[in-house]
């Protein structure tokens, strides 16, 4: 009998065979290192970070963490092929292949159930409401979308790479042609997605941001106090600051508000503000500033300070009104505008946005100050938060101040792009945590994580700089090798507030820092890039000193400081009587 005779005589395949046929046709088909890497990718994704995650967030980060993987997966597998590498047995190999895709599917429903209490211990930490459990359910469901579209445009340049490698295989060698084909795809994707997409998303924000600041406020009066920026005797026109400027020139607290909290003596602070329409250039803003600052007697204050504000403009309430609460109202501050991007966008996109405005500003001011008499001058000091820290502390060099320091600076949530942040951490001593280091003697610069590590006011020098910067801020501790290395906060001596469970994996936990950039004003005050006012009111005693108060008096104003101020919340403050 012939073997057509043999196949003739067999049974016909039943509907469970035909359909295991079909599955494993459909499998054969999928990449193997793809499914095995990008179920791999979401599993750990669903591990905790520096952020609790709501689980809409959660499943977008699933989705992009698959696509992540399966295009790592599958990439790893044409390089296998193309090195022409082969298993011992072909059918093994599948099936073991698909065997460990089944493991990693088994891996991420069981860290989908893990996830809700992996989540839960990071909300506990920070005094969250629990997630409910069958969040995981949606998690997974919104993991499809991302990851569909991301491995859908990966699947297009492998196409795009696939044609161009036979147009030029017509010409050269076919490997050469492919190595070509992908290097000319590579080029294009990069040329598109940056001169393109990036840049036109970029330019759309901007614009979406400036309206925003330009219309926002529109129908808010000028103030009527003739030492405000904005007024009618102002050299700042009321039109070209826009909502977040607004805020810092007319909120905050007065004389009487100051002495009915501290029972002291009190006097109005002064603030400037120059908004980015209010002059073309960033030296001619510096120059509109010093101007203002000349004609309302900002010099003739006890304390000056410089403020970048964060990339939209916006300056916290509880950084500057802890300071004129502090000196009684003997504060005069400038501030002025570089960017409408918000922090996190602007630090991805042009970190270095604002330090043309930061030295222009400092040597403007610095310039006259020093020009003044020792004894008659402010004292002079410098302040920022997040992308305002990174400007602030790149508007000078040791060497334009060696001769005449200015007073301090307190530089508060210092992102991970700040060269200066960077090289002071790097000098620590060696038995310091690098989310905590310890700088020498502690007589020229201090790092704390809460304004109780800033208790010991000894041992201070002519200039005090403090960082005040939360373990659990991504702001200050995403790194761009987290990509392809554990980064160094996660070794050894680990913060207290930071998930004992979390661990490095690379790109996974890349991606979960990455996401965190843009949640990390989500969360509670005192964790994140969420600063409590206690702590900043512990930061400026530490920098400018507290000669005035009693350690009861201060315990007694920390008690009645409240939480965080709210852009919304304009009129009253943000402090309680």
């Amino acid at each position: 009998m012939t073997e057509t005779d043999v196949r003739a005589a067999a049974p016909p395949p039943t509907r469970l065979r035909r359909l295991r046929r079909f599955a494993g046709r459909r499998l054969d088909a999928v990449s193997t290192g793809g499914w095995l890497f990008g179920l791999l990718f979401a599993a750990l994704s669903l591990t905790p970070s520096l952020i609790p995650r709501a689980y809409i967030v959660q499943g977008v980060l699933c989705g992009c963490a698959f696509a992540a993987g399966y295009g790592i997966g599958v990439f790893l597998e044409w390089l296998w092929n193309f090195l022409e590498l082969r298993w011992p047995n072909r059918k093994v190999a599948r099936w073991v292949g698909r065997l460990c895709a089944a493991l990693c599917l088994v891996l991420v429903v069981s860290f989908l159930w893990f996830w809700t209490g992996w989540q839960n211990s990071i909300r506990v930490l920070m005094g969250e409401a629990p997630l409910e459990a069958t969040q995981p359910v949606l998690v997974a469901l919104l993991a499809v979308p991302p990851a569909l579209v991301l491995i859908g445009l990966g699947t297009l340049i492998v196409h795009g790479v696939r044609l161009v490698s036979r147009w030029l295989a017509r010409l050269i060698p076919p490997r050469v042609a492919l190595v070509g084909a992908m290097m000319l795809i590579g080029l294009l994707t990069a040329a598109i997605g940056d001169g393109v997409i990036v840049r036109g998303v970029l330019y759309a924000a901007d614009r979406f941001y400036g309206d925003f600041d330009r219309l926002s406020g529109i129908t808010t009066p000028p103030p009527i106090d003739p030492l405000k920026s904005g007024s009618a005797g102002s050299v700042i026109d009321w039109d070209t600051i826009g909502m977040d400027a607004r805020v810092y020139v007319q909120s905050g607290p007065n004389a009487a508000d100051i002495a009915a909290l501290t029972g002291k003596p009190a006097q109005d602070p002064l603030r400037v503000y120059v908004g980015l329409r209010s002059a073309d250039t960033p030296q001619a803003r510096a120059e509109m500033a010093l101007a203002e600052m000349d004609r309302i007697g900002a010099f003739e204050r006890s304390v000056l300070v410089l403020i970048m504000p964060v990339g939209t403009g916006w300056v916290e309430p509880a950084a500057i009104d802890t300071l004129e609460i502090l000196h009684g109202g003997d504060v005069a501050s400038v501030a002025v505008q570089y960017s409408y991007l918000t922090s996190w966008l602007s630090l991805v996109s042009e970190p270095d946005v604002g330090v043309e405005t930061a030295r222009a500003l400092f040597r403007s001011v610095y310039d006259r100050w020093r020009d003044m008499p020792e004894t008659a001058r402010p004292r002079l000091y410098l302040h920022g938060l997040s992308l305002g820290a990174y400007s602030s502390a790149a508007s000078s060099t040791l060497y334009d101040i060696l001769d005449d320091p200015f007073d301090g600076a307190l530089w508060v949530g210092p992102p991970f792009a700040s060269a200066t942040w960077r090289s002071t951490t790097a000098n620590r001593d060696a038995d310091s945590p690098i989310w905590r280091p310890v700088i020498g003697d502690g007589s020229a610069v201090r790092f704390a994580n809460r304004g109780a590590d800033l208790a010991d006011a000894n041992n201070w020098g002519p200039l005090r700089i403090v960082y005040l910067q939360y373990p659990t801020d991504p702001i200050v501790f995403f790194e761009p090798s987290l990509l392809y290395r554990e980064p160094a906060w996660l070794s050894g001596e680990r913060a207290p507030s930071v998930s004992p469970l979390l661990n490095w994996y690379p790109v996974v936990t890349f991606l979960q820092l990455a996401l965190d950039m843009a949640l990390a004003q989500t969360t509670p005050t005192g964790f994140g890039h969420v600063y409590a006012p206690q702590d900043y009111l512990d930061g400026w005693i530490a920098v400018t000193g507290s000669e005035d108060w009693s350690a009861a008096e201060l315990d007694n104003l920390r008690t009645r400081l409240t939480r965080h101020g709210d852009r919304t919340h304009i009129e009253g403050g943000w402090f309680r009587k």
